[in-house]
C-alpha cells in the first residue's frame, strides 16, 4: 500500500512540473453589447465632402426613419471618431442588422444639385476588426 500512495504522490508532481503556467481568471464575451460601423460619405464631387456628427445623425435618421419607421429613430448612435467623408459609430448589437439595411436601402440627399449618400465600409461587434479594414484598403490600393 506504500507504493501506491508513492506512486500517487509521484503522479501529482509530474503534473505539478508539467504546468508551468495557471490561468487564474478566463472570459470569452460570446455576445458583446455594442456593434462598430464605419461609414463614408459619397457624393458626386471629385473629393467628398467633410462630415459633421449633425450632418451625419440627419443622414442616419432619414436612413432609419425611411426603413424602419418612426420606431428606427430609436436606435441609440454613439459618435466615436469623424474624420473628414468617414466616420466611426457604435451602436447595441441587437441593431446592428437594422442599421446597416437601412442605410444600404437609403437613396441619400440631394443638397444644391449634388447627391450625397453615406457608405456602409465595415460593421464588426469588435472594433479591433474594423479599424484593421481600413488599413486593409490601404495596402490593396497604394
Amino acid at each position: 500500500m506504500a507504493d501506491a500512495g508513492d506512486r500517487t504522490m509521484s503522479s501529482i508532481a509530474s503534473i505539478a512540473k508539467a504546468q508551468k503556467s495557471r490561468d487564474l481568471v478566463t472570459c470569452t464575451i460570446r455576445a458583446p453589447r455594442f456593434s462598430y460601423v464605419h461609414l463614408e460619405n459619397l457624393t458626386q464631387r471629385s473629393e467628398p465632402a467633410a462630415l459633421d456628427p449633425i450632418q451625419i445623425r440627419s443622414y442616419c435618421t432619414a436612413a432609419l426613419k425611411q426603413f424602419l419607421g418612426i420606431t428606427g429613430t430609436s436606435i441609440s448612435l454613439d459618435f466615436l471618431k469623424v474624420d473628414g467623408a468617414e466616420c466611426w459609430l457604435r451602436l447595441p448589437r441587437d441593431d446592428l442588422s437594422a442599421f446597416s439595411a437601412a442605410i444600404t436601402a437609403w437613396q441619400g440627399t440631394y443638397e444644391n444639385g449634388v447627391h450625397a449618400t453615406l457608405h456602409v465600409k465595415g460593421c464588426s461587434n469588435w472594433l479591433g476588426t474594423l479599424i484593421d479594414r481600413n488599413d486593409e484598403d490601404r495596402l490593396w490600393k497604394g
